[in-house]
């Protein structure tokens, strides 16, 4: 099974060799300029190259997992940023089939993601929230296959 790992997090569990690791906590990733290139010029590639190895490694991957913090009740803005910059994994059109606007899909495979969230937030609700985001997000790139882990409710039922 070939695994992407996305990590913002200094406690990211250590990897299989061979596996491709995306670190967000040193990696300086650009924002999206929202010039579409990606959709006109050069389709499915980006125009800021920073990000080629890892759309590379994600098509190619049957997993994607994500050790991912909690940034005053929402993601990251680095994590924001790289789902942004996911976009050349998709064509400028949209569909309604779902009824509801998605983009259409460039590929025919997209790998499972398992995200592993660590953090506090401020009510039950913000956490409701920040899980349900996460499964849009994840839901409009068409992943097969979401699992959303909260690691402090893991470490507390398991203490």
């Amino acid at each position: 099974m070939r695994t992407v790992i996305v990590s913002e997090r200094e406690d990211t569990p250590a990897a299989e060799k061979g596996t491709f690791i995306l670190d967000l906590s040193s990696r300086e990733v650009r924002d999206c300029t929202g010039c579409w290139s990606c959709w006109q010029r050069t389709p499915g590639r980006c125009a800021s190259h920073d990000l080629d190895d890892f759309y590379r490694a994600f098509m190619q991957a049957d997993k994607v997992i994500f050790y991912i913090g909690v940034s005053c009740d929402f993601v990251s803005g680095k994590l924001k940023t790289l789902f942004d910059r996911m976009i050349p994994h998709f064509l400028p059109y949209t569909t309604y089939k779902t009824g509801e606007s998605m983009h259409v899909t460039r590929y025919d495979h997209y790998p499972e993601i398992e995200v592993y969230y660590k953090g506090d937030f401020s009510s039950r609700e913000a956490r409701i929230l920040y899980e349900e985001y996460l499964g849009r997000v994840f839901y409009h790139f068409h992943i097969p296959k979401v699992l959303i882990h909260s690691e402090n409710e893991k470490k507390e039922r398991t203490a």
